[in-house]
């Protein structure tokens, strides 16, 4: 990416990205404006910072792993060549309207997940529960995998994974927007797809299959077949810390006290954690055999946590699996549409103007 006119080739080939997160917004101020519904910029605010920490950390990553790799011998000069070229200059430029749409959708649906309760009611866990009993002769997901995990160390270790989840949203997103090894097709295919994994999967089908997971079925449900679950990660927790627990806890008062902020709101079904992982590691098979495999582990690693630390039924993971995967061909498809649309000023190569993965 050596001219602006690159930059404008970049921006008209996500352009189907720009206009659906406008269109979310749209929904989004209607849905303020209709309920009532206070938002805190600060929220923002901090995901924009953390999404841009993102960017410098992939910066660091790259220079200490090539320097690792390639061990220069000119090292700042082979470090001027690669990141502060009038090239890498404008693709972190191309990058700044994508990176600008992740930080904004996760506090904006954070938000709206916190108000699912003012839309509907919490009425399809024991709907879930049954299906997934009938599915497993009887069983809850969790008393399946308990046998294999139910140990102080592996529930602990689980937990602190399942919190590395959160480096996707800031870390990830900004490798796939500024890393050349992406390809420009993943690369846009995986924003649109993100920008609707959270309003279509986080927010339409969270508030249509409202539900509150294991942990909270008693609290706010009054459910208490999963007591025993809890009992077991109070302990677990007592032996070594567990992460989550705490975490489960600050939710609960954060639901109990209408807290929108960063980070709270309750819904299990479907599971955004999953949704995430699907979505990378879709993007990541079509960029790297190495990156494919890692990410379906992680996939699979964070689904069995999502169950085994209570959060969700194993169903929200399947529902998340299909979901993702039908708007990833979704977004095939919209680009093979966008593509036969002519480019203001000539026709730009979106599909060979790339680098390979690396």
């Amino acid at each position: 990416m050596k001219t602006l006119a690159q930059v404008a080739r970049r921006w008209w080939g996500e352009f189907p990205v720009y206009v659906y997160a406008l269109a979310c917004a749209a929904v989004v101020f209607y849905l303020w404006a209709r309920f009532d519904i206070p938002y805190d910029n600060a929220n923002s605010n901090m995901s924009i910072q953390l999404i841009y920490t993102g960017a410098i950390g992939w910066f660091f990553v790259d220079i200490l792993w090539r320097l690792y790799r390639d061990r220069p011998a000119r090292p700042l000069s082979w470090a001027k060549e690669r990141y502060f070229t009038r090239s890498a200059l404008l693709r972190l430029v191309a990058s700044v309207p994508v990176l600008l749409i992740c930080a904004i959708l996760i506090p904006v649906f954070s938000s709206l997940k916190a108000m699912i309760p003012l839309f509907t009611d919490f009425d399809w866990d024991a709907t879930f529960i049954a299906w997934e009993r009938a599915l497993l002769f009887g069983y809850d997901a969790w008393e399946v995998l308990q046998p294999v995990f139910g140990y102080p160390i592996v529930t602990a270790l689980i937990a602190v994974l399942y919190h590395l989840w959160i480096l996707l949203l800031y870390f990830g997103v900004a490798v796939v927007a500024i890393s050349p090894a992406i390809n420009a097709d993943v690369r846009r295919k995986f924003f649109l797809s993100y920008a609707m994994a959270w309003s279509i999967v986080g927010g339409l089908m969270a508030t249509w299959l409202a539900s509150v997971g294991p942990v909270f079925a008693e609290p706010i449900l009054g459910i208490p077949d999963f007591a025993p679950q809890m009992d077991y990660l109070r302990w677990a927790n007592e032996q070594v810390p567990v992460m989550t627990v705490p975490v489960q806890d600050m939710l609960l008062e954060g639901y109990q006290n209408s807290d929108n902020s960063l980070g709270r709101g309750i819904s299990a079904m479907p599971s955004m954690h999953i949704a995430v992982c699907v979505l990378f590691w879709l993007a990541a098979r079509e960029t790297s055999v190495k990156a494919g495999r890692f990410f379906f582990w992680f996939m699979v690693v964070i689904w069995i946590g999502s169950v085994h630390l209570a959060y969700h039924y194993a169903l929200d993971g399947l529902v998340s699996l299909v979901a993702v995967w039908l708007i990833w061909k979704f977004a095939e498809l919209v680009f093979k549409a966008w593509d036969r649309v002519p480019v203001p000023g000539g026709q730009a190569d979106l599909r060979t103007n790339t680098v390979p993965a690396e």
